[in-house]
């Protein structure tokens, strides 16, 4: 792959691919069959080729080579260019580490870029061998069905985590659930803003399909659009549900809290008067009662009981606990 070409095929008449290598996609003329050509690009090799000898309409290859890259598809009277984000799935990655994949499609030949692996682009690649190519857009959809799809495994992991955490606080509220529910969060509100752009380009594509566009093309597009419009408003209600469920955890610690305060309280109120009673006869001046008497501590004793006793009635008919 010193060149920057990943893998390049062109598909036959009759459902046959034929892989090519970097001199065969620069050979490629339509009449051999549809061209899929995937590139690395910041391969030197590549972005020459791209920019020079492609033969791209104007600006396509800028975009292609676009390092920072947004959710889009622009319609132009030959083609249509469609810039993508995957989640990441590559080991040791974050999902909401979106990757991108920059898609030029025509009647006769995809080109494609990207800075990382995305594996919904080899899911693709698998798929030729089971199921024939009839084109462009059959790839293209491929592609983005894949694209969703991946992203829905990654959605209903959210759904299931926020869940375990609903469950977990109705049986014991922890304070450590706490970070568990920011970081669900943050990774639903980092999907979203991918997600967002991406539903508007899908829709943008499917309100100005390119005239090769058959009708079931068509309606494959809807239909994953459909879908990325579902997982939109999945994530939506995964952040709603990390919201109520982090006010529920505020809400059930808030009254444990003011539970122990309220012990705390009944507690200091009933030894106020002993206190008061003890620290009063403790004082070292001389006319303290029962001083010389020696029954006076048991006395005494007896007195504070008495006191406890009167302050327990008096809270349990005005109902403070």
């Amino acid at each position: 792959m010193e060149n920057g070409l990943i893998h390049a095929f062109v598909l036959k008449p009759g459902g046959d691919v034929e892989s090519l290598d970097f001199d065969g996609v620069r050979a490629w003329t339509p009449e051999q069959g549809v061209l899929w050509a995937h590139f690395q690009l910041d391969a030197t090799d590549a972005r020459e080729w791209l920019g020079k000898r492609a033969r791209l309409p104007h600006l396509v290859p800028e975009a292609l080579l676009a390092g920072e890259t947004r959710p889009r598809a622009s319609s132009t009277g030959e083609g249509i260019l469609v810039t993508l984000r995957g989640v990441n799935l590559n080991p040791g990655a974050d999902p909401e580490d979106m990757v991108s994949i920059r898609m030029w499609v025509d009647e006769h030949r995809l080109i494609s870029t990207r800075r990382r692996q995305l594996l919904s682009v080899q899911d693709a690649v698998k798929s030729m061998t089971d199921v024939p190519v009839t084109g462009t857009p059959d790839l293209v959809l491929r592609i983005t069905n894949r694209l969703t799809e991946r992203m829905g495994d990654v959605i209903d992991d959210l759904e299931d985590r926020v869940a375990l955490l609903e469950a977990s606080i109705m049986e014991k509220p922890d304070p450590t659930i706490r970070a568990d529910l920011s970081e669900l969060r943050r990774e639903a509100i980092a999907l979203r803003r991918y997600l967002a752009p991406q539903r508007e380009a899908l829709t943008r594509m499917q309100l100005e399909p390119p005239a090769f566009f058959s009708d079931l093309d068509r309606v494959r597009l809807r239909e994953i659009t459909d879908r990325l419009v579902r997982l939109v408003e999945d994530l939506d209600a995964v952040r709603e549900r990390a919201s109520v469920v982090q006010e529920e955890l505020v809400s059930r610690l808030s009254d444990q809290m003011n539970q122990r305060m309220y012990v705390l309280s009944v507690v200091a109120a009933l030894f106020l008067p002993m206190g008061f009673l003890t620290g009063l006869l403790g004082i070292n001046v001389g006319g303290i009662p029962m001083a010389d008497n020696p029954f006076g501590f048991w006395i005494f004793t007896g007195l504070l009981v008495l006191v406890l006793a009167i302050q327990l009635f008096v809270f349990l008919r005005k109902r403070w606990f």
